[in-house]
């Protein structure tokens, strides 16, 4: 299937999200691969939703590429941390969830310990560049492999979200900050944002 003239090319993707991983990468091959199974274009309103289950790199690139965001009310995350992302088509009622399987380093006993020491800032420059190599090799085998290789496609396993609703605002009753509403809680017989609920000494007004 050919890529749709408006979809964002990967080098747009990492202009967006500011370098190239393993990370992104799987998420541009991810967010390409839902639109073209549910034959769907990059979503101006809420046409498609996106439900990722993590907030790694990948989801940059799911909403760069498919334009499900935040702000829409159709990009929504549930913090399981799993590399699972699920994706609806609102015209249609289909839904298909993409799981990662890819395990490029699970057999590279070195992986570990390399990126370890990166981290911790104990690398030497060699081992720099042995990781900064490790991470183009799998950053480029998740772009060029086949979807079959490193991903699982099933249906959706949940009903579609519901769409994205506009809610009216209140204000909390110890700090006066406008809160959505749905967002109020009670406590200590008031309706407060969550902030004053959960930790009203950091509030400067309390």
């Amino acid at each position: 299937m050919p890529k749709p003239a408006d979809q964002p090319t990967i080098e747009e993707v990492v202009r967006f999200h500011g370098h190239c991983c393993p990370g992104l990468a799987l998420g541009f091959r991810v967010a390409t691969l839902a639109l073209e199974r549910l034959r769907g274009s990059r979503a101006e309103d809420e046409e498609m939703v996106a439900v990722v289950e993590n907030d790694s790199c990948a989801v940059d690139a799911i909403q760069v590429v498919t334009g499900c965001t935040f702000g829409k009310g159709n990009f929504l995350y549930y913090p399981y941390g799993k590399h699972v992302y699920t994706f609806y088509r609102r015209a249609t009622g289909e839904g298909i969830r993409i799981a990662e399987e890819y395990r490029g380093f699970e057999e590279d006993p070195t992986f570990g310990v390399l990126r370890q020491r990166v981290s911790s800032g104990q690398a030497t420059p060699e081992e720099q560049a042995d990781f900064r190599a490790k991470m183009r090799a799998k950053t480029e085998a998740i772009l060029a492999a086949p979807a079959e290789e490193f991903l699982t496609i099933t249906s959706a396993h949940h009903p579609m979200p519901a769409h994205a609703r506009i809610e009216s605002s209140e204000r909390c009753a110890d700090c006066q900050e406008t809160v959505m509403a749905s967002h109020l809680v009670e406590a200590h017989g008031k309706k407060l944002c969550q902030e004053c609920a959960t930790h009203p000494a950091a509030h400067p007004l309390r």
